[in-house]
């Protein structure tokens, strides 16, 4: 009886009347730009709002810091109205979830966390996927068998696109080695484009980035080496240095999810969707990759697609040289999702992520 008073007394968004549209709140970790992983986000809000029609409107804000202002920031989206809040980035999982509880008839979806509540889904893309098809551009492309990669933080959604762009790279060229610098920030064009620099000065002929920002392609376009981004297509901010990008695709994810909530469907799951799922996508080619590289990498994702492969079929070694999977196995979901090493041909000892 005194859950069921204290359940009773907590605030909770106030629901759409009849007739009325679903108000959708999201919550971004940088600027929205014109490309880069919250631009994609906000590509996928407009795809579902177009979709949707007059069914719902949206709220989002941009560059809120992971943390105390994060939480600020969700519940007052809570408290305003909004009846599903979608947050979006790593960072937000716990303000998430501190809230959620506060808002029991609010739903909450986030990206790229871990957490669950009666009220939280969260969702993710195989990033990793489309790293690996990466890897074999850059193997393929590279004339000094050095990559550079800008990393944000040491987790293992990063730790794992790393592994599988080294990986890719190792299929076609046994010799390629991958140098990451860490810059601890989503968003810093300023140290992004000071990291790939360094790399560029270490030897790397082609850079890539698990950050927000077009600077490490812009890097590479002033130092006249080639480039895959990673987010979005930035093909436009290095013509000659961008061979492709990593793109990610939410805005069917987002017209389900919201769609659910409206017809009073939706429950909390835990999403990971790839490239079967048009989740992940490559950017069109740069016209100096050669066609027997694009087709290469083109018969490779419909292998992943298919389900015939999977980026981590052992045997997986670290750069240790201990053995991390067994040949023939395939790595699963659960170990992926806490991948704390790096594997064979990444340079360097990984930083504590604490």
């Amino acid at each position: 009886a005194a859950a069921c008073a204290l359940a009773a007394a907590l605030p909770a968004a106030a629901q759409p009347k009849a007739g009325e549209p679903l108000k959708i709140g999201f919550v971004y970790v940088s600027p929205i730009g014109d490309a880069g992983w919250t631009f994609q986000h906000d590509t996928g809000r407009k795809e579902m709002e177009k979709a949707l029609g007059g069914k719902v409107t949206t709220k989002f804000i941009e560059s809120v810091p992971e943390g105390a202002d994060a939480e600020r920031v969700i519940r007052e989206l809570a408290q305003s109205g909004h009846q599903m809040i979608f947050t979006t980035s790593f960072g937000y999982m716990n303000p998430t979830i501190k809230v959620a509880g506060t808002f029991p008839k609010v739903n909450f979806e986030h990206a790229t966390g871990y957490k669950t509540a009666k009220n939280v889904g969260i969702y993710n893309a195989r990033f990793y996927e489309g790293r690996y098809l990466a890897g074999i551009v850059a193997g393929k492309m590279t004339k000094s068998n050095t990559a550079g990669y800008v990393a944000a933080f040491p987790i293992p959604e990063v730790v794992m696109g790393i592994n599988a762009f080294a990986r890719g790279m190792r299929s076609v060229n046994p010799k390629a080695e991958v140098k990451v610098v860490w810059v601890n920030s989503w968003f810093d064009p300023g140290k992004e484009r000071s990291a790939a620099e360094t790399l560029i000065s270490q030897g790397a002929d082609v850079v890539t980035h698990h950050t927000d920002s077009t600077a490490a392609v812009q890097a590479a376009e002033a130092k006249n080496v080639y480039a895959v981004a990673y987010h979005s297509d930035m093909s436009k901010y290095g013509p000659k240095a961008h061979l492709t990008a990593v793109t990610h695709q939410w805005g069917d994810y987002y017209t389900k999810a919201v769609k659910a909530a409206a017809e009073g469907k939706w429950k909390p799951g835990n999403v990971w969707g790839g490239i079967k799922d048009g989740m992940i996508k490559m950017a069109p080619f740069n016209a100096a990759v050669p066609k027997d590289v694009q087709d290469q990498v083109k018969k490779v994702e419909a292998d992943i697609g298919a389900g015939k492969f999977h980026p981590f079929t052992g045997p997986i070694k670290d750069n240790e040289g201990k053995e991390r999977l067994a040949a023939g196995k395939v790595m699963d979901d659960g170990t992926l999702s806490k991948m704390d090493y790096y594997v064979e041909g990444v340079q360097g000892k990984l930083p504590s992520s604490k």
